[in-house]
């Protein structure tokens, strides 16, 4: 028999929905020299990026099985990042992600089954449930990871 409610599954953007480096085309060379090293403070940065491999069907095949949200971090530095991430949910997931945008530094803080994150900072390493490192073994790209899930 079927559980009565969906497992939560948490989604990162930055490396895991989004490619982050696809962005950088859209700037100068100057402007990526200023912004070294800290390149999520260029505004509109994240209105250029393109979604990672894979990452768009991943997103609606984990949705159907699971309660999934996007579970992000904004740069504090950014002000157009927090707006940017949201544009780019809906261009990108639409329906599939209506209203389950969560923007958070603090990702230890949402109870749930999953969080698909690339790294283990903002929280991640804390979350209480399992953590999937998406681009580190065994979990290198968007395959292995529904491999596992469904």
């Amino acid at each position: 028999m079927a559980p009565l409610t969906k497992q939560i599954v948490y989604i990162d953007m930055d490396n895991v929905l989004v490619d982050f480096p696809s962005a950088f085309p859209h700037f100068s060379e100057e402007v990526l020299k200023k912004y070294q090293n800290k390149e999520d403070e260029i505004s509109g940065i994240f209105s250029k990026m393109s979604p990672v491999d894979g990452a768009l069907e991943a997103y609606q095949q984990i949705s159907r099985k699971y309660d999934t949200y996007i579970l992000s971090t904004a740069p504090w530095n950014n002000p157009s990042a927090w707006s940017d991430k949201l544009k780019w949910v809906q261009k990108y997931l639409g329906e599939y992600a209506y209203k389950r945008l969560i923007l958070s530094h603090n990702k230890n803080l949402n109870f749930g089954d999953y969080l698909i994150d690339d790294r283990k900072k903002n929280g991640a390493e804390s979350f209480k449930g399992k953590l999937i490192q998406f681009g580190k073994e065994p979990f290198l790209n968007w395959n292995s990871v529904i491999k596992y899930l469904i």
